[in-house]
This record gives C-alpha cells, structure tokens and sequence, in this order.
C-alpha cells in the first residue's frame, strides 16, 4: 500500500514516520524551512515510545509530483483542510481514499463534497505532539492511538489493510471501532470542551480541573456537546462527560490542548472547527449551547486578529 501523508505536522510527522519505520512506502505533503529539512536530513522524532531518526524520506510541496496512491492521511488543521482537499487530485486513483485525522465533526463532510463521499472514510487520533523543528517532530504526552472506519461502520478489505499496516507500526495503538461516528464525537467532546476553556483562562489543564469553577464550566461545555450530539442521532453513552472528565484528570497537569496553544501563540486556530461547529449543529437540532457560546464569543478577537482581520495591541 503507498500513501500520502497530507501535512507533516505533530499527527502527520508522528504516524507517517512510524509507517516509514516499518517500511510502508510514504510520501509527505509539507511546506517551508520542515519539508527542506525533510528532503535534506530525513526526519527526526522524538517520543515518549522511543526515539527514532529517518535519515531519508519521501517530501514534496507538490502532489502533482506524488502520482497515484492508495490511501490519503488527511493530517492538516482543520481549517486547512478544505483547500487540501482541493488539491489532492492528482494523488487520487480510483479506488484511492481519504482518512481525516482532524480535531472535529465536520472533516468527513468537507471532503467529500470536494472527492465524492465514496473516497471518505472515518478517523481520529490521539496523542500530543508538535514541530520541535525543521524536520523534527516531538511526541511529549499519550500513548498514541489512532481509530477509522468506514462511515457506514460495515467491514470493509481497505479498512482491513491499513489496520494491517498500522499493526506494524511501534509506538501506535491501531482500533477499528464498532461506530466511527460515535467515536469521532467522543472525541471531540473531550478536546473541544477542554481546548475552548484553556484558551480563554490559558491555564493548564491541571489547574482547570483543579479549580471549581473552571472544572465547572468544562462540564458545562461538554455537556452541550453530548446534547447535540445526541440531537443528531449520534450514540454516545449517558456518561460520557463523566468518562471524559476522568481522562481530563489523568492528564499531566501541564497539559494544553492544541487549539489553546495556537490561540496563546496568535497562530490561526481550529475554533470555527471545534467550538464555532458546536454552536453550527446545535443551531441545526435546536439545541441550545449558551457556555459555547460565549466561549466563542471571547475567543473570536484573538481568532480574528491572529487571521489579519482586525489588529489591537
């Protein structure tokens, strides 16, 4: 199987390295000062499941360079994945197909209004890790894992074969969940419910769930999350804003979320992705989302500002 690794970023740079150390045949879609340290050096990555170096690796800003491949890892912000889509043409075969991997609901939709819905599979990931560097990744906190599906969760022979491939794979635990859907939402509870109120107070997550107000406000987030979700049809368990707090205090307590750490560094967020989405869906089942809401709203400046639209000091 060869794939494309569609940004090579924290989640891109962490699972496409692994493949290429197990010696799946990837190449990566990257830009700037990262993709020539790349086509230069390799790749570097650090992990908390052991340090590895690629010395050589497939990097390219162009995927008209790429040809055709079998599978697309979808690893850009969510934000950037629109456009991405739009470009992945020429690595497109047909019965070549797409895994998003972003923080998010909405990933599958947007490619396949851009591919065609049949090209589109369901995926999420976990794990915390960022560019060091040009050409180097570091993978700081939680065991990695990543989980796809088919959207309609029937079993599928390419779902089968990328599970084959990521088994090979160290330092990646590789599920295929009973519903992908409800899995994606799980997920997505748990990040934006956390990421939305660690950008407005820019503390770490061992003081928002310390403090009981913050700890609050959490839940109160999370709980419109479930709300919706459940509006949607989407299976989610009672307890999951329990479960989820739970992970919440099994974190490290330095621990960031990484629309948080965009958001404090003045980089373009995922917040029309994770919290404007929450405010989007609700609207559609009539689901109020009032602590969303204004966690939104404090947000939307810096958002703004950090996109060139507005500037203060």
């Amino acid at each position: 199987m060869r794939i494309a690794v569609y940004g090579a970023g924290g989640v891109g740079g962490y699972f496409g390295g692994r493949l290429v150390q197990a010696g799946v045949d990837v190449v990566f879609i990257a830009r700037g000062k990262h993709l020539q340290a790349m086509q230069n050096d390799g790749l570097e990555v650090e992990s908390i499941c052991g340090n590895f170096r690629l010395d050589a690796v497939k990097a390219t800003d162009d995927p008209a360079k790429v040809g055709r491949v079998d599978a697309v890892i979808a690893a850009t912000k969510a934000w950037q994945l629109e456009n991405a889509a739009r470009a992945m043409g020429p690595m497109l075969g047909k019965c070549t197909f797409v895994l998003p991997l972003q923080n998010g609901v909405e990933a599958p939709d947007i490619l396949a209004r851009a591919l065609g819905g049949e090209r589109v599979v369901g995926g999420l990931c976990g794990l915390l890790s960022y560019i060091a560097g040009p050409g180097h990744i570091r993978h700081a906190a939680i065991p990695p894992f990543i989980k796809f599906g088919e959207l309609d969760n029937r079993q599928s022979d390419r779902i089968e074969k990328l599970r084959q491939i990521f088994e090979r794979a160290q330092g990646v635990r590789v599920e295929v969940p009973a519903d992908i859907e409800a899995a994606i939402w799980n997920k997505f509870l748990f990040i934006a419910g956390w990421g939305a109120v660690g950008a407005v107070t820019r503390a770490p997550v061992g003081v928002l769930r310390s403090c009981p107000e913050t700890r609050k406000m959490m839940r109160q987030a999370m709980a419109e999350i479930y709300a919706v979700a459940k509006a949607r049809g989407v299976a989610l368990d009672r307890d999951v804003v329990d479960k989820t707090m739970d992970g919440i205090d099994g974190l490290s307590e330095d621990g960031t979320a990484s629309m948080q750490r965009d958001i404090i560094s003045g980089r373009p967020s995922e917040l029309e992705m994770q919290t404007g989405a929450i405010l989007r869906l609700g609207l559609e089942v009539q689901v109020d989302t009032p602590v969303n809401q204004i966690l939104y709203s404090s947000l939307l400046p810096m958002e703004l500002k950090a996109r060139g639209k507005i500037a203060f000091e």
